[in-house]
């Protein structure tokens, strides 16, 4: 049987990303820290803490850690009379939907620790269903094996920029020519929204030249001073939409994601709690 203190010696510096780090958090010395580590790295056999700045885990420290912290989370449901670190929940989720409904919901549970995995909304099942998460909010219908899925509504995007920009890169019309000469705002490398929009409505495949902004305020705060067009939240815009900051390029030509919340079926009853709070939110704040 694996010792749990050094399982969670060993989710604290991969968690922190040093022993130093690790030390202060568990309460013990620094050399504490490393016995455990050098005691469970021979108990397994194999390196499990890659040395560094910051130490990273190999791919069996990883799941070990994983697992420390998955098990002090269903401990924590079950009781509270073993004194162990508040347990903590990782769950990934997109940008977007962080900046603007999840916090709230998040909030309602103050004896609960976070740990959020930000990643596109196409890509952040695939942090569940490799275990590195234990719930995930994701544009993915079909959960993985051994997770559920749970509808949550649509994020509803609207493609908009200034009107000094659209002035100058759009006088003649939003057409697919003049679309592909003004520049295009993109969150990041796995951030297809702007270009699917195009595809759907302009039956545009190419990418027009872009800036990566990569915070979702930003976005919002590049497109108001017009370095370009994008798709921001509508929750995140409806202000300047109302002043004439900022503009729809199209009118009546949303563009709708669908979101789900999955999770482990393991954790079900460990997660139940947030699970509630996250649809609850999502019922407020999706279309």
């Amino acid at each position: 049987m694996l010792d749990y203190d050094q399982l969670e010696t060993l989710a604290a510096v991969l968690r922190s990303g040093s022993f130093e780090a690790a030390a202060a958090q568990l309460h013990v010395t620094q050399s504490a820290v490393s016995q455990r580590i050098r005691q469970l790295e021979e108990r397994i056999g194999s390196p499990l803490v890659l040395r560094g700045h910051p130490c990273t885990g190999t791919e069996t420290g990883l799941r070990l850690a994983r697992h420390a912290e998955e098990v002090a989370l269903l401990e924590s449901q079950v009781t509270d009379a073993i004194p162990r670190p508040a347990a903590r929940m990782r769950i990934a989720i997109n940008a977007d939907s962080l900046a603007t409904w999840v916090l709230p919901a998040l909030a309602e549970h103050p004896s609960q620790y976070f740990d959020l995995v930000v990643d596109d909304q196409d890509h952040s099942a695939e942090w569940l269903k490799r275990g590195d998460v234990s719930a995930a909010v994701t544009s993915v219908a079909q959960a993985p094996k051994g997770c559920d899925s749970v509808s949550l509504g649509q994020f509803r995007y609207i493609a908009t920029a200034s009107p000094d920009f659209i002035a100058r890169y759009l006088s003649t019309g939003v057409t697919a020519a003049n679309l592909m000469q003004a520049p295009m705002l993109v969150f990041n490398s796995k951030d297809n929204l702007q270009h699917t929009w195009l595809k759907r409505y302009f039956k545009v495949i190419h990418r027009p030249k872009s800036h990566l902004i990569p915070s979702t305020q930003g976005f919002v705060d590049a497109a108001v001073l017009g370095m370009g067009w994008g798709l921001n939240p509508e929750v995140l815009v409806r202000d300047h939409l109302r002043s004439g900051a900022l503009r729809p390029l199209l009118p009546e030509a949303e563009h709708d994601i669908p979101l789900y919340w999955q999770t482990s079926r393991l954790m079900a009853r460990a997660l139940a709690p947030v699970t509630a709070s996250i649809r609850q939110a999502a019922k407020l704040a999706l279309f």
